[in-house]
């Protein structure tokens, strides 16, 4: 049985002169060594004087909207539809909703009891293994890293269906801004990005709207569409014919849709920059979940009624407006400027969406410095509490965007971006297995679960189902190399090149540092239980009164 720690109280803490604002820092005698040990905290010592706490409950959740809904919902969905047809695309988002549910309620069950910098990794390391911590946080982020420039990249692109103005141009301007808005306050940040948030919304909000309206012909001169696409199939057979042929073209939409849903688990990453953390993080994770998967599943039910799965302009390879189903439906029905406004807000999605990468990457790579698996030049924050050394970092790696001034170096380093996609599975792995070993923390301490800051009966079993069907997906995204003639180096390797890279690391890292499973009955759990009872912030928010509880788009 481990020992209760016993955590600081409020007549413990004191406000140290010289540190930042955004928390509390323990009083220590940096010469005696009992309150040295003592400082091991949850929450370190790092963390809570040099972080500003600047992030509310709504920027948090538009943070991870922001990542979640980007270039995937307004230009992908139509390639969804042409491999899985419309009833094929929608029950892959159903599915991949479900897991979806599951991870969000197990990162804010395990982040509410440990607000820490770099989330899941830092959980990681707290409940399983530093070699792991060490290998998940490096998947995260070398694949937020390059997320960056892809996202710029991709802005590029499609800015350029406007003008012709060189790419370098554009690809300067964006980093500079997100270099810029990086290193502002954090609350500044979240500002910015609940503002795109919001413009996402309000366009997602509209292009259904406007899809309903000219299915139930509401157009002048063009007729009701109803389900008539249904009609033609509501599946569609993907590269083997008959029912095996539609399952595999299922199977492929829900790969895809993982990828669409990428983002949603790192509103968590900046844990320890978020005021009432124990409560503001489960609260927005039940709200994204909600906003993300109900925008998801409308989006994709409009649009199978809106255009035939065979139409050939889903597969256009252009990278701008004119893929977009929603365009192509508008197109059809004689609105020219439809284009126009779902490019621009295109543009502005993957410039939030690097944002949101940019801070995800950042603060993983401090929470990695701060348990000493990154080296501690990225603990050096700014006086209003911003890793700068961190932000300059993946800055520098930003530049890789200037790859798309050619475009056979776009498609190159598209190819190369590939190789990340599948640690957004790896990453929901680690959320749930997290969560599986938190509880098994506790049944083998004989602490209740319901001593969790926030707790829910059916996360446990949930958890497991995520986790499965993570891996599940994990293993056979790459199926369609293995059917006969379809195979293709390129695609096997960005497939799975990630499940190596990461076993690797764990293993090395491991080797290197002699590391252990930690037992479940050292998990320190009644460490956390104390430091949560004994958080000043940790004040149950009162529930939304009257016109309040409207803001449930947005706030």
């Amino acid at each position: 049985m481990a020992i209760p720690f016993k955590g600081p109280t409020h007549d413990d803490r004191e406000i140290s002169p010289n540190r930042q604002p955004g928390g509390y820092a323990p009083a220590i005698d940096d010469n005696d060594p009992l309150q040295q040990q003592q400082q091991q905290y949850i929450v370190s010592q790092e963390e809570r004087q040099n972080l500003l706490r600047g992030l509310s409950q709504r920027h948090v959740q538009m943070i991870a909207i922001a990542g979640a809904i980007g270039t995937g919902l307004f230009l992908g969905l139509g390639g969804s539809i042409a491999t899985g047809g419309p009833l094929g695309a929608l029950l892959g988002y159903i599915f991949v909703g479900l897991i979806v549910c599951c991870i969000q309620y197990a990162l804010g069950e395990v982040s509410a009891l440990m607000p820490v910098t770099g989330s899941f990794v830092r959980h990681a390391e707290l409940l399983v293994d530093p070699a792991l911590a060490f290998a998940i946080g490096w998947n995260v982020v070398y694949g937020s890293f390059l997320a960056v420039p892809s996202e710029i990249s991709a802005a590029v692109v499609m800015i350029q269906y406007w003008t012709d103005i060189n790419a370098a141009v554009w690809v300067t301007i964006l980093i500079v801004v997100s270099a810029t808005v990086a290193v502002t306050l954090v609350r500044v940040y979240g500002e910015i990005e609940f503002f795109f948030a919001l413009l996402k919304l309000l366009l997602v909000v509209f292009v259904v709207i406007l899809g309903l309206v000219i299915d139930l012909g509401g157009i002048p001169g063009k007729p009701r569409l109803g389900f008539h696409h249904w009609k033609e199939g509501l599946f569609v057979e993907y590269i083997a014919t008959g029912a095996w042929g539609r399952f595999l073209g299922f199977w492929a939409v829900m790969t895809n849709a993982v990828y669409s849903f990428s983002g949603v688990e790192s509103l968590a990453m900046a844990a320890a920059e978020t005021k009432n953390p124990r409560h503001n993080i489960p609260k927005a994770c039940r709200r994204v979940f909600v906003r993300v998967t109900v925008f998801y599943l409308a989006a994709v039910l409009v649009v199978g009624m809106l255009v035939s799965s065979s139409d050939p302009r889903l597969q256009d390879s252009s990278g701008t407006a004119a893929q977009s189903p929603f365009v192509i439906a508008a197109s059809d029905a004689g609105i020219k400027a439809i284009p126009s406004v779902v490019n621009a807000v295109c543009i502005t999605s993957a410039w939030s969406a690097s944002n949101q990468s940019m801070l995800a990457g950042t603060r993983t790579l401090y929470g990695l410095a701060v348990k000493g698996h990154a080296p501690k030049i990225f603990l050096k924050t700014s006086s209003w509490g911003v890793p700068y050394m961190c932000v300059a970092a993946q800055t520098a790696v930003s530049f890789l965007a200037y790859m798309c001034v050619s475009n056979s170096a776009l498609t190159v380093f598209y190819w190369f971006l590939d190789l990340t996609a599948a640690g957004v599975l790896v990453s929901w792995i680690a959320i749930a297995f997290n969560h599986i070993r938190l509880l098994q923390a506790l049944k083998a301490q004989g602490i209740p679960a319901t001593e969790l800051p926030w707790h829910n009966r059916i996360t446990y079993f949930s958890s497991w189902f995520a986790f499965s069907a993570c891996i599940l997906i994990l293993f056979t995204g790459g199926f369609a190399v293995f059917t006969a003639g379809n195979w293709d180096p390129a695609s096997f390797v960005s497939s799975y090149l990630d499940i190596p890279l990461v076993l690797g690391a764990y293993g090395l890292y491991k080797y290197i540092r002699g590391t252990k499973i930690i037992p479940l009955t050292e998990v320190p759990v009644h460490q956390a239980l104390e430091e949560a009872r004994n958080d000043p912030e940790n004040v149950p928010i009162k529930k939304a009164k009257g016109w309040k509880r409207l803001n449930i788009l947005w706030g």
